[in-house]
């Protein structure tokens, strides 16, 4: 997808270059070493592909052209194109110029190797024949036994994730197995000699690469303590200064990843069970082993290491709860906690919480005190926590946010802590609560169910910040007129914070949804741009919170909050594991206008904000016959143009509308109504004109 003309990708934009509609990540398997003192990530990742449908990759020429597009537009401000760290520039400029083209999301790293793995010692002994002479039956034998990995199921996913790490270690190809590759900006594009398809490309690469030290998906710093660190910024451009990676929300995948640190470093990441460290033979290194079986996108990947302690647990409270009603997924087939008759009477999951040592009694006062209270909130307003375990860490000061959830871990400023040693009052805790309940309930909205377009930040953030109130007040256990009371005062809050807001920021940072009727959409290729994610000044703004919240909060009003909760517990037993959009279907369009119809009057401006919102004019003829039904009963003159080509354009649906614009007895309409007649008259249907004919004359 191009970026609009008004719009510069260098300040404003940002690129997605992965051509996800041609060929898929489904399993990644990273082996780093991390080492604070020269502020590199080493090692290597492991992608395992499947190419998509045959019709996926009917445009791979596309591929090509916006690979080298993209290298022509973004030259590095030194005037040259691709970076240093090339495999083989001139072999891959002189290449076939119809091999197929794997790219993929990448910036701020340095990628010295591509190298297709051999999988012959772990796939023969399963039966798989090995490599012969037949470069075709290699590949066809290969891409079989990638496809029962695939396709094991859930039961079976430890034995799965062995697999995969066997793969991961097995060697190069015998040829050397070194493919073709060079970075621009923002991707790494990789090729095969003579591979002219997503499908004979190969099932397994494996890329060898550093970070750099001022690379934006890391950041590396000091703690309180002023010891070395570094954790994931969760930056707009996400993981791809990390490791190389399908960004696009669609691309969901798993993991496994192996991280070498320092021995008196503790390392914790995105993972199902809390990582065990062992020795890493004889150097002053220990190795963590974490992985995730549930398939999500590669942006919600997570890693933190630094020297901090494991704040000491408090005597905790009994939170068992009831079993709740079976649960029917429509999601693909990985171990789901929805489905897990146990997880749902776990209130509260087991949890820790990490800080440097000079905040460890703070944490445990403030954060660890309140962390199972909230937990428990969440699980009586949402449901069975999507999550089988959470960390939680205190980052270092230069953190640009209150807090940040991903998978398994949530980071926390050290802002939200109070500044003396709390009292048991927990009205003195609200902040921390309500930030722990804010960054709780992503684990429902934004994380279990994500957007599948980024610029729809409000689906994650207005969901949690309507959540955080009615959680953290479960949490208080306090009764209704208070609970009513604290809703107002943070509805209060917020409006003075939103009218602030719009009164001093652009009008095109303030829009919901910035891609309008766009959402969505990709390009032929899966690429695509989400706009102002690089603009500075849109991570400073919070209209996404506070606008989706009070969108949530109208409708609360309408339907009731315990309405909408039953509503919310529905939609997340639904659509977990999934990715959703805000626009309306053309169904649910239908009965929108419906509903309006109903309606004895409908102001001009909302009429244009109606048609603006939904382009009603290019919508399907069951849309667009509602919509100009609205706009006979209303008189909206601005788009009789509409109603006059539906009744050009559609006969077969607009007989009924002839009825409608004499019946409203407005000489304007009747006009219209036989000047359509007039255009129509000799083509059109003689039953139909004979009915038409008497509604008119």
């Amino acid at each position: 997808m191009e970026p609009d003309g008004d719009y510069n990708p260098d300040t404003d934009d940002l690129p997605l270059r992965a051509n996800t509609n041609h060929i898929l990540v489904r399993h990644y398997v990273l082996d780093l070493t991390v080492c604070l003192d020269k502020k590199i990530i080493s090692g290597s990742i492991v992608l395992f592909l499947e190419p998509c449908s045959a019709e996926g990759t009917k445009t791979e020429e596309n591929v090509r052209h916006e690979a080298g597009k993209s290298a022509r537009q973004e030259p590095k401000k030194d005037g040259t194109v691709f970076e240093s760290h090339i495999q083989d520039p001139c072999l891959f400029q002189a290449a076939n110029a119809e091999e197929f083209t794997l790219v993929l999301d990448c910036c701020d790293l340095d990628v010295s190797k591509v190298e297709e793995v051999d999988t012959d010692s772990v796939s023969a002994p399963l039966g798989f024949p090995s490599k012969v002479a037949s470069e075709e039956i290699s590949v066809g034998s290969q891409a079989d036994f990638i496809q029962h990995l695939f396709s094991m199921p859930s039961s079976q996913w430890r034995e799965r994730h062995q697999l995969f790490l066997l793969c991961s270690r097995s060697p190069g190809t015998q040829n050397g197995g070194l493919v073709n590759f060079q970075t621009d900006r923002w991707s790494l594009q990789v090729r095969k000699s003579g591979v002219t398809s997503a499908q004979g490309f190969p099932r397994i690469i494996r890329i060898y690469y550093e970070t750099r030290p001022l690379g934006g998906s890391v950041r590396w710093t000091k703690d309180q303590d002023n010891r070395e660190c570094v954790y994931t910024a969760g930056s707009p451009i996400n993981n791809r200064a990390l490791f190389p990676c399908q960004e696009p929300p669609v691309a969901m995948s798993t993991w496994q990843a192996r991280v070498r640190a320092p021995s008196d470093c503790v390392v914790l990441m995105s993972g199902e069970e809390q990582a065990v460290p062992a020795k890493d033979g004889d150097t002053d290194f220990l190795l963590w082993n974490y992985y995730v079986t549930m398939p999500m996108p590669a942006s919600t990947f997570t890693l933190a290491v630094g020297h901090w302690c494991e704040v000491p647990e408090l005597s905790l409270t009994d939170y068992s709860g009831v079993v709740d009603d079976s649960i029917s997924c429509s999601h693909g087939d990985y171990p789901c906690r929805f489905t897990e008759r146990s997880a749902w009477s776990q209130r509260v999951v087991p949890h820790r919480v990490f800080s440097p040592v000079c905040l460890l009694q703070k944490a445990q006062m403030g954060v660890l005190k309140l962390l199972p209270r909230c937990l428990a909130a969440a699980h009586a307003i949402l449901g069975v926590h999507p999550f089988p375990r959470l960390d939680v860490l205190i980052v270092p000061a230069g953190f640009s946010s209150l807090g940040m959830a991903s998978p398994h871990i949530i980071f926390l400023s050290q802002s939200v802590l109070c500044k003396e040693c709390p009292s048991s009052q927990l009205n003195k805790l609200s902040l921390t609560g309500s930030r722990i309940c804010h960054e709780i309930a992503h684990s429902w909205f934004g994380l279990v169910i994500g957007a599948r377009d980024w610029t729809e930040e409000w689906i994650s953030e207005g969901f949690a910040t309507f959540l955080e109130d009615i959680i953290w007040a479960q949490a208080q256990q306090l009764p209704l007129p208070q609970t009513a009371e604290q809703f107002d005062l943070q509805a209060l809050l917020r409006w003075r914070r939103l009218y602030d807001e719009l009164q001093n920021s652009k009008e095109e940072l303030q829009i919901l949804r910035p891609n309008m009727e766009r959402t969505g959409q990709v390009s032929d290729t899966g690429s695509s741009l989400v706009k102002h994610a690089l603009n500075p000044d849109k991570s400073f703004m919070q209209v996404h919170y506070l606008k989706g919240y009070f969108l949530l909060r109208f409708l609360a009003s309408e339907v009731g909050d315990l309405q909408l909760i039953d509503f919310f517990r529905l939609f997340v037993k639904k659509y977990h594991g999934q990715l959703v959009l805000s626009q309306l279907t053309a169904d649910q369009l239908v009965m929108l206008l419906e509903l309006l119809l109903e309606e004895s009057e409908l102001s001009v401006s909302s009429m244009r904000a109606l048609q603006k919102t939904y382009s009603l004019q290019k919508q399907d003829a069951e849309v667009r016959h509602r919509w100009c039904e609205l706009v006979i009963k209303h008189a909206y003159s601005q788009a009789y143009c509409d109603v006059e080509h539906f009744l050009l354009q559609d006969q077969a649906m607009g007989v009924y509308l002839y009825g409608e614009l004499m019946l409203q007895e407005d000489p304007e309409q009747q006009a219209l109504a036989r000047r359509c007649l007039a255009l129509v008259q000799e083509e059109m249907d003689q039953s139909a004109r004979r009915v038409v004919e008497e509604m008119i004359l």
